[in-house]
């Protein structure tokens, strides 16, 4: 008789449904495949997106929800969560519950407004992002944005993402990855746990076709928790992965294209 197969690090993503195939549950279940993890999802919306936008979006119940995150980690387990798209505060609620009785880490993208601008968290859902879903992240990921919806501080600067940092860290995660990817020169990060601090840089890739690299980042992020990672190694890593799937991003639609999340395969990287 063969020996059975290892069972690989499993990652479940919470979050809404890009139709277009580039960001949501889409990219992150194809960086948990990339990155060797199996990935697991609860679905929290539905969107009518393509490269050109978001064209409509949907939420589920509260109840759907929360049976699609009973099943999977009563049965299967996780050894990791990750966060998307919540754009309800009964949503945000719900999760943030959930995750709260899991005991698996959390790595929160607090995903407010979309790659084309559009809306995708109801401003009614910030004080329960702040006050509930926060508290629970093992790693909070926003961009410069969602900073500015969360702490009301601008990031012009380097100097600001410390500032941005100590913001979030204020409403609890236990680390604050501030993506700087919207300020001129290079796409650099910062990484803090308020105690330490790792900044994280790439050189600026001449490509539009960056849809989906939050997600990618933090679903990422995600498979390296689960693998056993302390968080700055599995930051480092995922940083690694979408410089890589941010070059060879791609043109698809008429739009913006998405990231490439298969790109190692295809490099025989």
């Amino acid at each position: 008789m063969s020996a059975p197969a290892p069972i690989p690090p499993r990652v479940l993503t919470v979050a809404g449904s890009d139709s277009g195939g580039g960001a949501g549950i889409q990219a992150d279940l194809k960086t948990m495949l990339a990155l060797g993890t199996h990935g697991m999802s609860v679905l929290t919306a539905v969107t009518a997106q393509n490269s050109l936008g978001v064209q409509g979006a949907w939420d589920l119940p509260a109840d759907a929800v929360r049976a699609q995150y009973r099943s999977v980690v009563d049965d299967i387990g996780v050894q990791a969560v990750k966060t998307g798209m919540l754009s309800s505060a009964l949503l945000v609620d719900t999760v943030a519950e959930l995750l709260a009785a899991t005991g698996a880490p959390v790595v929160v993208d607090p995903v407010g407004v979309s790659k084309h601008g559009d809306a995708l968290l109801a401003a009614e859902a910030l004080d329960s992002v702040r006050t509930k879903l926060l508290p629970v992240a093992t790693v909070a990921t926003p961009n410069l944005d969602e900073v500015a919806q969360l702490t009301g501080i601008t990031v012009t600067d380097e100097a600001g993402m410390r500032r941005a940092a100590a913001g979030i860290l204020g409403h609890g995660p236990r680390w604050a990855l501030i993506k700087g990817g919207h300020l001129p020169g290079e796409a650099v990060d910062l990484l803090t746990d308020g105690s330490e601090e790792h900044w994280l840089r790439a050189p600026r890739l001449d490509n539009r076709h960056t849809h989906g690299t939050g997600c990618t980042l933090a679903s990422a992020i995600a498979c390296g928790l689960a693998r056993g990672q302390d968080v700055p190694t599995a930051v480092r890593g995922a940083k690694e992965y979408v410089t890589g799937a941010i070059r060879a991003g791609f043109a698809l639609g008429s739009g913006i294209g998405p990231v490439d999340h298969g790109w190692q395969a295809r490099t025989g990287r």
